[in-house]
């Protein structure tokens, strides 16, 4: 019998084993993803849908400037600004710097780490900016400052709310100086939409740290926050090193800030368009009543 079953063996055909993904249910890169938060196995067309938010954790991952974008205006009414400004290499960094720029820009179809220009939301015009983190991890150097500056400059000169959504590690290093003097440039330009009387409304993402947190991102009129967005200007870790003492739980959370009275709402990003809407309704109001005084006058 022993001998049978061995003759059998010798001469049954060949079966390919099956593939190790198909026995033990592991995802395939090209459709599949996890989640970064509860490690969920999600679709990747079902991440789209949902904008990056996981729909069994609420997660919010990192999205787009371009997703920003199309959450945030209405269809085909996006004018781009300043597209044409981009980064040199004033301190010299050399070939390795301007390869990354270069690799950066066909990754994200961006020419630097924010996307400035006018749109409508709901009918409404506004000026919009919005940093990509995918972008030299949305570093400010001179150009972002720029643009940023140029964005409320326009935003003065045609009486037009200003919206701002960062998402930014900090100043670019490779710029020194000239990156660090950005902060102060779009302090200045923010006071002077402030002065003008028109509204600044700036929306934190993950992560939104150092020098922007440090300047333009925290000077809205209004701040609304993403859920869990990371907001500080030093990290947690370099704090206890530094003040020699464990930080209190969810430091450093767009619900921690809400709590101190830093930002003035955490919304969900499935709720930041009619958010958005409503508080330019209000702000917005304001100002065209009293554009319609001055007229009658």
């Amino acid at each position: 019998m022993a001998r049978f079953l061995d003759k059998l063996r010798k001469q049954g055909p060949k079966v390919a084993r099956p593939n190790k993904s198909v026995l033990t249910g592991a995802p395939s890169e090209a459709n599949w993803t996890k989640c970064l938060s509860c490690a969920a196995v999600l679709r990747k067309k079902t991440l789209e849908e949902t904008t990056g938010v996981c729909p069994e954790c609420g997660h919010h991952h990192k999205i787009t400037a371009w997703q920003r974008l199309d959450m945030l205006s209405d269809p085909g009414t996006f004018e781009e600004w300043d597209r044409n400004l981009v980064s040199q290499d004033p301190l010299g960094f050399g070939q390795e710097y301007l390869d990354k720029l270069a690799k950066d820009r066909a990754k994200t179809k961006l020419t630097d780490a924010v996307l400035t220009g006018r749109c409508t939301l709901d009918g409404r015009g506004m000026a919009i900016g919005i940093m990509d983190f995918r972008f030299r991890g949305g570093s400010m150097g001179s150009v972002v400052g720029e643009r940023i500056s140029r964005l409320l400059e326009r935003a003065i000169e045609r009486r037009l709310p200003s919206v701002v959504v960062t998402s930014s590690g900090g100043a670019r290093m490779q710029e020194g100086m000239l990156s660090l003097m950005q902060m102060a440039r779009t302090s200045a330009a923010v006071r002077r939409v402030n002065e003008a009387g028109l509204p600044y409304i700036t929306i934190l993402t993950d992560p939104t740290t150092a020098g922007v947190a440090a300047s333009f991102a925290s000077l809205g009129d209004v701040v609304l926050a993403e859920p869990k967005a990371i907001i500080g200007f030093s990290g947690a870790r370099v704090i206890e090193q530094t003040i020699r003492q464990k930080l209190p739980p969810g430091f450093q959370t767009s619900e921690f800030y809400l709590k101190k009275g830093f930002i003035d709402q955490v919304v969900p990003r499935a709720e930041m368009r009619q958010t958005l809407s409503s508080i330019l309704s209000m702000l917005c109001a304001g100002l065209e009543s009293k554009k319609s005084g001055g007229d009658e006058k």
